[in-house]
């Protein structure tokens, strides 16, 4: 916009110092007759939205990489006085945002994963340590909690229903000044980009081109009605700077995963119980397919639920609950929402005939009950009084799962000089965290138990017995 500066009356003109001018702006014609400018409005998307969203900052302690004296973590294994070891603080950040009133926060497993310490900063400065409730690092969610009421809400919104080339929101904070927002619209669905990199991730990302940095790490992803649909994960970028694409978590498997750890302490995980096979064209011709649609059942689990329903090997699962499916993407979105126990209608192409099959979900130890954080148990096979990880301490660790001996009796782990305190993380190759996984991983192998762990001062050891 150009501003003239225009003497009011050239002939008479006033004394110097005391000169008046005309400020007023001097557009082009074509501006007068140029029809308003009409786009969409994000006052409202971002007001209901802004208040929710807070910064996270987390402080981690590491080692110092240039200290390490002869004997390192065996010094306690072998008797040694321990002696402190060189630390150093460092900090990271990122954003995330308040699902209730009472003061519970959703923000990604990767900001908080391993924090000594985790501060949040409201948007109007506030400032709370937060405790960390839960950690899924299969869907990269974490659920934080903070002493505070009455707090401003984002209200969900319903992720299925979100439509490619739909405006969103993305609003984070990343600086620690106020929420930050950026628009966009949503690039695709269900994208698997693979990075959580843990067995069993569910990867269906929701893609926009919303502009996400870093420290937008576990922001919203709203859509133009001010609901949460999803939680800022990652963008794809060569540089660490966002290039054009950034991806979210489904707030459908938000609410799931958050509810479970509120009322379970533990993600109820629903398996299917099959082996996938994504079709294409070359795929499809193969098979006879009239349309590139569906994926292919390429193998069962013994004992699923896709097996025990009547589901082949060599059926095409088109659609579950009447969701069409046509990525290993897309299914896991769908199935990540139930718990085991739930029957789903599943769509099924076989031999040229389309049936549904009545399928009951079950957890990853074929069982349907609710898996409940029991705190303390014994294992007769093991000869051994066992105790679950504190969140906290797992994070300190940097674990994800875990369970400490806490009492040993004459048995396998006895005779095998394995001492109380020592933290199973793994047997026969599974990771385990409670019972069932425990009972469900010693059954794996009928010859040989392999045990792989560590002791809490850092020291990693396998063990391997003979049965």
């Amino acid at each position: 916009m150009f501003y003239g500066i225009t003497l009011l009356n050239p002939a008479a003109a006033p004394e110097r110092g005391v000169q008046e001018y005309d400020l007023t702006p001097v557009r082009p014609a074509a501006f007068y007759n140029s029809p308003p400018a009409i786009g969409p409005d994000f006052r409202e998307a971002a007001d209901r939205s802004i208040h929710a969203v807070v910064h996270i900052r987390s402080q981690f302690i590491r080692k110092s990489p240039a200290y390490d004296d002869f004997f390192g973590a065996l010094r306690e294994y072998l008797g040694y006085d321990k002696r402190p070891n060189r630390t150093y603080p460092i900090s990271g950040w990122g954003s995330g945002v308040i699902i209730s009133p009472e003061g519970y926060i959703v923000t990604n497993n990767h900001v908080v994963e391993g924090a000594e310490m985790v501060e949040v900063i409201l948007n109007d400065k506030r400032v709370f340590e937060g405790e960390v409730i839960g950690l899924d690092p299969r869907t990269d969610l974490a659920l934080l909690k903070i002493d505070a009421g009455r707090l401003p809400t984002i209200e969900f919104g319903n992720s299925d229903e979100v439509m490619v080339g739909e405006w969103v929101l993305a609003v984070g904070n990343p600086f620690n000044l106020t929420s930050t927002v950026t628009a966009g619209i949503v690039s695709a669905k269900a994208r698997n980009i693979n990075i959580l990199g843990t067995p069993g991730s569910i990867e269906s990302f929701i893609q926009t081109d919303a502009a996400v940095n870093r420290g937008n790490s576990g922001g919203a992803l709203v859509n133009n009605r001010g609901e949460l649909v999803g939680i800022n994960a990652a963008i794809a970028s060569n540089t660490g700077y966002y290039q054009g694409y950034s991806f979210a978590i489904p707030v459908n498997i938000v609410k799931k995963v958050v509810a479970d750890m509120k009322e379970y302490g533990e993600v109820q995980r629903a398996y299917l119980g099959v082996v996938i096979r994504e079709i294409d064209h070359k795929f499809a011709e193969e098979l006879g397919l009239k349309r590139i649609e569906g994926v292919f059942v390429d193998g069962l689990v013994e004992g699923g639920g896709a097996m025990e329903s009547g589901i082949r090997i060599g059926d095409v699962i088109l659609a579950v609950n009447s969701s069409p499916v046509n990525s290993m993407a897309q299914l896991l979105e769908i199935i990540g929402q139930y718990n085991p126990g739930n029957k789903l209608d599943v769509l099924v192409m076989r031999e040229g005939r389309q049936m549904i099959v009545d399928v009951e979900l079950r957890a990853e130890d074929g069982t349907t009950g609710i898996i409940s954080r029991v705190e303390d148990f014994y294992n007769e096979r093991l000869g051994a009084a066992l105790s679950r990880l504190p969140v906290e301490e797992m994070q300190r660790l940097r674990i994800n799962s875990g369970l400490r001996v806490k009492d040993l009796d004459d048995g396998l782990l006895s005779r095998g000089g394995i001492r109380e305190g020592f933290i199973i993380i793994t047997v026969n190759g599974h990771a385990v965290d409670s019972r069932t996984g425990l009972e469900s991983a010693l059954n794996d192998n009928d010859d040989r138990v392999r045990i792989s762990g560590m002791y809490p001062n850092g020291m990693r050891v396998t063990f391997e017995f003979g049965l």
